[in-house]
């Protein structure tokens, strides 16, 4: 056990935890601190880390705003125990701001192994004193009356279920909530991991007194799994195809009633969208769609082009994208989904009047462009960059 814990436990919450006394508290998780997508460069990658620290200290001003009594954070608190000093500084920094007790729990990102970074020299000297983490599987006093279940990971692969060991010996007594992380077996497709954490178990346990909430972390996107059961997404968007991310869960609770409220937090995007082009107005489609996009400098675009275009308007589409490349975080082909040919004629290059060495190169790439030739699509896509030179030259 971490001697932080202790820290945590002693602090004093405006009202006693008496049998019908309703708490309120901030559910999060999935934090990665220190998450850098590929997509981005350098410059828009630190923009990315920065915003990850303002949504933490986002929760702080809802805890306070909301009244609430504390924050668990239900695993992956960090993108990994390998995160460099500067990401930890700057992250104990932030909740440092959170004006309440702010519980942290190890997931499978940052689990509780010898290389943890919770154990790390750096974390446990600039830990701030409402910042525990639960290192301790099972039952935490928060106090008389209120008490966490905690499942840490031990490892980045567990050979059991976690949270059924954390509750293995619960008798019904005062609140309590489990902060957990991991698939929960309605969502699980492996049915053989030993990790899976077993939904029927858990409905016994709240439905037996045992358990009031199951504060879960390692969905991105809030989910309610089941009744007193749910992920909170993680506070800031992280790939692409997440339908409820960028959110905290605001949870009002007793024995008898429970409220789970989501809550905006996050400012990034994660945006995939399917074009099918062929024309001039397929391409104004698209220029239209990304000309609408809110707040282009924190959202990441993954684009399935598909499709048929002459080179003027393959060197449209170019065009518009670098242009808009400027504007957005990122703007990414999904090459897997994406099936876009370029188709060219003598009568693109018309209007040009190509000479010398640039009426060489069109006739050779036409010649390399043809159907069945074994370069024709890189031959097409030079085809494509001439044109839009050589229209430029003019």
């Amino acid at each position: 056990m971490l001697g932080l814990r202790d820290k945590g436990a002693e602090t004093s919450y405006a009202h006693p935890v008496g049998r019908g006394t309703r708490i309120r508290f901030l559910h999060s998780s999935d934090w990665q601190l220190g998450m850098r997508p590929h997509l981005l460069d350098e410059g828009r990658a630190e923009l990315f880390s920065q915003a990850r620290l303002d949504a933490v200290r986002r929760l702080g001003q809802l805890a306070a705003e909301r009244s609430c009594e504390f924050l668990v954070v239900a695993g992956d608190v960090f993108e990994s125990n390998q995160v460099d000093r500067r990401t930890v500084v700057r992250g104990l920094e932030a909740m440092a701001s959170i004006p309440v007790p702010t519980y942290l729990l190890p997931g499978n990102h940052d689990p509780l192994d010898p290389g943890s970074v919770y154990l790390s020299e750096v974390f446990l000297s600039r830990c701030p004193s409402n910042v525990t983490v639960l290192t301790q599987r099972g039952l935490i006093e928060l106090q008389p009356g209120l008490e966490l279940v905690a499942a840490p990971w031990p490892s980045k692969r567990p050979a059991t279920d976690l949270v059924a060991e954390a509750c293995r010996e619960l008798v019904p007594a005062g609140l309590r909530i489990l902060v957990g992380h991991g698939v929960v077996s309605s969502f699980e497709a492996n049915r053989d991991n030993p990790a899976t954490i077993q939904l029927d178990a858990m409905e016994k346990l709240i439905a037996s007194g045992c358990l009031h909430y199951v504060a879960l972390g390692d969905r991105h996107s809030v989910t309610k799994v089941a009744e007193r059961i749910w992920y909170s997404g993680g506070p800031e968007a992280t790939d692409f195809g997440e339908l409820a991310s960028g959110q905290a869960l605001l949870v009002e609770l007793d024995e008898e009633f429970c409220s789970a409220e989501p809550v905006p937090i996050g400012t990034w995007r994660f945006l995939r969208k399917d074009f099918d082009l062929g024309a001039a107005e397929d391409i104004e489609g698209l220029r239209a769609w990304l000309t609408e996009q809110p707040d282009k400098a924190r959202t990441i675009v993954r684009l399935a082009l598909r499709g048929t275009l002459t080179l003027r308007l393959k060197a449209e589409l170019d065009e518009l994208l670098e242009e808009e490349q400027e504007l957005f975080a990122a703007i990414d082909w999904w090459e897997r989904e994406s099936e876009l040919a370029v188709m060219s004629d003598d009568g693109d290059f018309g209007a040009l009047e190509l000479s010398g060495f640039a009426e060489a190169a069109r006739e050779r790439l036409m010649a390399e462009a043809q159907p069945g030739q074994p370069d024709a699509e890189r031959a097409r896509e030079s085809l494509a960059l001439l044109y839009r030179l050589a229209g430029v030259a003019r």
